[in-house]
């Protein structure tokens, strides 16, 4: 509210410090328009008889393409500024001019793509304007070319030559940059009226070209500015600056000479050009002339007052803004949360919003990794050039704010090297980001299930290391960190692959700390369809051996290469883990492996992850084995290196008794809604809740 009243009361005073300077130093005649759409029009010019000096300062003003255009009709020209002085020139001499700014037709000769294939020049002869000699350039754009202005005095040569390889790169070039190739510039004489070229073979100066070429004049500040890439032959007109005076058509008494020289008005100096002395504004060939501008510094004053006041209530206001973000994005329970950890939280950073801002070109759509319900992941590159992965929450919802807050403390308390590393967050945003290292290969689930050029094929012995890398992580999870962690949302889609392939877990938003004593977290049923554990989900129970459950789907993933829930030749949706175990008990392990896992893996290595998938799997959490355990026999069978498998001759795995799958299986499409297998869901049994 502050900040609107402020910026009512700088639009007023805007308005009235231009109505006040308006008012003091008019630019046209009493009863005048000074203006034209955006442009200005001084006297002596003026668009009416009253208004304008002579005929060849008046200027038209016509409606064209929707907007207002002047044009000066006594040369025929339409009219982009008109300056009683240079508006660049910063110091006040005797001669300096006044200035106007036109549209100024190209010069062409034997080009094709002109109706006439010849375009003339501009005779001004007679006026009162003239080629600027100090801000006008002339240009020539060709190949084998040498441009002559002509009709300017005989004795002086204007010109110069400009050549290149390839006739058709004339076509695309930069005007300021013309430096012999493909075009030439060079500067003109003062006190020309009249612009023509001629244009001669380099190789054969007396003999006429006969290639397309262009020549022209243009304003040298319209040449800096421009740093793009023109195609010539579409330009008709250049910007070009004309000097002008009025001093030979105005008659001032000698008196009223003298009164305006010591009340220090308008100034004249040997009849010839008028201006404002610094310190002054106004229009000196009106009879105001030129009047001393210190109201207006009054009133520049107590504007800036005001927008010092308008900037520090803004800045106060975005101050407050990002402590209300802070606030409702969780930064209190985040606070209070790291404050009662007794564990060695590792270094993160806190970052800005204009930093992330910055480093993902403001969220831009281009940069996106990826994107799930709840969350989109970014691409980004920080000041110091590191490249970074940023999390930012879809919705702010008091589930999505605690799963990241929750992910922030359980990140802050883990370093290992196959662990997704959390560099720092921002809660002062609107929604909450999350920022961690780039992992820059993609996800598990992309390797094996998504048929892409860009993914290369696994192997075994990847895939045997990798299965190897994400027990080690999940060991250190459960038995290493200071307080045990449980994932509880372990899948391929959670596992990346970093720059050499290795792993790197990631998404701890459903994660939980334990205490040591406790054997598991009593929670709404949360997971993935195909990874959950059956007896999690019948008890509302979440064990080590629920993410070990999760892990063996994985194995079983990586053996045959099929998505955790897939579609039966019936319709019918089927768990992986269900698929596996019965064909393992109709001695089925060949008919079910991976084509790549056929070719290269090694017999005795194969029999020996499907036996330890097996017990993953096993109905009963008890019966298990603990990650530790895993992660041991994983090593274990990576040493082994015996000769290549022939699975014709294959041993199927021993079948050992894993429950009643029949009877329970918690993808039962009559009892449950399934999604993609990617997607989580919650299932409120009310009598586990915390």
């Amino acid at each position: 509210m502050a900040v609107q009243v402020v910026m009512r009361i700088t639009f007023l005073l805007l308005l009235t410090t231009y109505e006040l300077a308006e008012a003091a130093a008019p630019i046209a005649k009493p009863n005048c328009s000074d203006s034209c759409g955006d442009i200005y029009i001084p006297y002596p010019f003026g668009k009416t008889t009253e208004c304008y000096l002579n005929y060849w300062f008046k200027i038209v003003c016509n409606e064209t393409g929707g907007s207002l255009k002047a044009f000066l009709p006594s040369i025929g020209m339409e009219v982009l500024e008109i300056h009683l002085t240079d508006p660049y020139n910063n110091y006040y001499f005797w001669n300096d001019p006044g200035l106007i700014r036109l549209n100024v037709p190209i010069i062409s000769s034997n080009c094709k793509s002109l109706s006439s294939g010849n375009i003339g020049g501009v005779d001004i002869s007679g006026s009162p304007f003239y080629f600027s000699s100090y801000r006008d350039k002339f240009i020539s754009v060709g190949c084998d070319n040498l441009a002559l202005m002509t009709s300017i005095d005989p004795m002086v040569v204007v010109g110069c030559k400009s050549n290149c390889t390839d006739k058709s790169m004339i076509e695309d070039i930069k005007l300021k940059n013309c430096l012999g190739r493909k075009c030439c510039i060079t500067t003109i004489p003062s006190g020309i009226q009249v612009l023509n070229a001629s244009f001669r073979s380099i190789k054969e100066e007396n003999k006429v070209s006969e290639e397309c070429k262009y020549a022209f004049l243009a304003d040298d500040k319209w040449l800096s500015s421009e740093d793009i890439t023109y195609k010539v032959q579409s330009l008709e007109y250049v910007p070009v600056v004309l000097e002008w005076t009025a001093s030979e058509f105005i008659t001032v008494d000698s008196d009223e000479l003298r009164r305006r020289n010591s009340e220090g008005y308008p100034t004249l100096y040997e009849t010839k050009y008028y201006y404002c002395l610094k310190g002054y504004q106004g229009n000196p060939y009106l009879p105001t002339g030129c009047q001393v501008i210190c109201s207006s510094l009054g009133a520049l004053f107590l504007f800036t007052i005001i927008w010092c006041l308008y900037r520090m209530i803004k800045k106060r206001n975005k101050i407050k803004l990002k402590k209300k973000f802070f606030k409702k994005n969780g930064g209190l329970l985040l606070q209070q949360q790291l404050s009662s950890n007794d564990n060695n939280v590792q270094n993160t950073k806190l970052f800005n919003s204009k930093e992330l801002k910055n480093a993902t070109n403001h969220f831009n759509k281009n940069r996106i990794l990826g994107k799930g319900g709840q969350s989109t992941v970014y691409k980004g590159m920080l000041a110091d050039g590191r490249i970074v992965a940023i999390k930012k929450c879809n919705t702010v919802d008091k589930g999505n704010i605690e799963k990241f807050i929750n992910e922030i403390i359980i990140l802050s308390q883990i370093n290992h090297r196959n662990v997704v590393k959390l560099l720092g967050w921002c809660l002062e945003t609107e929604v909450p980001l999350l920022v961690y290292e780039f992992i820059p290969n993609g996800t598990l689930f992309q390797y094996i299930h998504e048929e892409n050029e860009e993914f290369p094929l696994l192997t075994w012995d990847m895939r045997l290391r990798i299965a190897t890398e994400v027990a080690g992580a999940l060991s250190y999870l459960h038995s290493v960190a200071s307080l045990p962690i449980y994932h509880r949302d372990i899948k391929s889609s959670n596992i990346l692959l970093d720059d050499k392939y290795r792993v790197k877990v990631a998404d701890f938003g459903t994660s939980r700390s334990v205490a040591i004593d406790q054997s598991h977290v009593t929670t709404l049923v949360y997971g993935t369809f195909g990874y959950l554990d059956p007896e999690y989900f019948q008890t509302s129970q979440f064990t080590e051996k629920s993410d070990v459950y999760s892990f063996g789907v994985v194995l079983v993933e990586l053996l045959t290469g099929k998505k955790p829930v897939f579609l039966t030749r019936s319709q019918e949706d089927l768990s992986l883990s269900t698929y596996f175990i019965h064909s393992v008990k109709e001695n089925r392990l060949f008919d079910i492996l991976d084509t790549q896992v056929r070719k290269d893996g090694n017999k005795h290595e194969v029999m020996a992850i499907a036996n330890l998938a097996q017990r993953c799997l096993h109905l009963y959490g008890k019966k298990r084995p603990t990650m530790t355990e895993i992660m041991m026999e994983l090593e274990g069978v990576q040493k082994i290196s015996p000769a290549q498998p022939n699975f014709e001759e294959l041993d199927y795995v021993r079948n050992e008794e894993m429950g009643p799958w029949n009877d329970i299986s918690i993808l039962s499409s009559s009892s449950l809604e399934i999604g993609e297998p990617s997607s989580s869901f919650v299932l409120p049994l009310l009598s586990h809740i915390d």
